[in-house]
């Protein structure tokens, strides 16, 4: 609903879009909190979150770029290192290994969701854009680099030196 309100075009739409995309921002960080809380953080959960923050983001920004309102350099950036993660995730999933989101990570949605309202928002002040967008790139970048640095160490940790060969020295 957020994609096609926002690919019609209209100062009206727009308005619409921005809002439904802060209320899905806003509810995803909603449930989140909710089942931290709760104690109530599953495997599933934790894969198929931020999979949803990911569509949601991407979606977003493929609108965006069709509007002429994100350039494609900054679109791939993001885009590129959501499917990375996750790929990351799958990974670490298949080594019974949990990557959760850390703070990085969740300043980096924020940002975002921040950068992407105030472009799909029609508004006066549209020189705020690009310094929003710029701070979630540095932030998506960053994030995306801790998350590998991370998992890497994580990963091959668990790894005792004589089981990658099979072969006694």
């Amino acid at each position: 609903m957020v994609m096609a309100l926002l690919l019609i075009n209209s100062d009206h739409t727009r308005w619409w879009a921005a809002g439904l995309y802060a209320f899905a921002a806003a509810t995803d960080s909603l449930d989140g909190w909710l089942a931290r809380a709760r104690g109530q953080v599953t495997v599933a959960g934790a894969f198929l979150d931020p999979l949803a923050d990911k569509l949601l983001v991407s979606a977003a920004l493929v609108c965006l770029l069709q509007l002429g309102l994100v350039s494609a350099w900054a679109a791939m950036i993001i885009i590129t290192r959501e499917f990375a993660v996750t790929g990351l995730r799958l990974v670490a999933v298949n080594e019974r290994l949990i990557i959760p989101a850390g703070r990085l990570g969740k300043a980096k949605t924020l940002s975002q969701n921040i950068a992407l309202f105030a472009l799909i928002a029609p508004h006066r002040w549209g020189w705020i854009n690009t310094p929003l967008l710029y701070v979630a790139l540095v932030l998506t970048v960053l994030s995306g680099a801790y998350y590998f640095i991370m998992a890497r160490r994580r990963l091959f940790e668990r790894r005792s030196p004589d089981t990658h060969t099979g072969v006694d020295p």
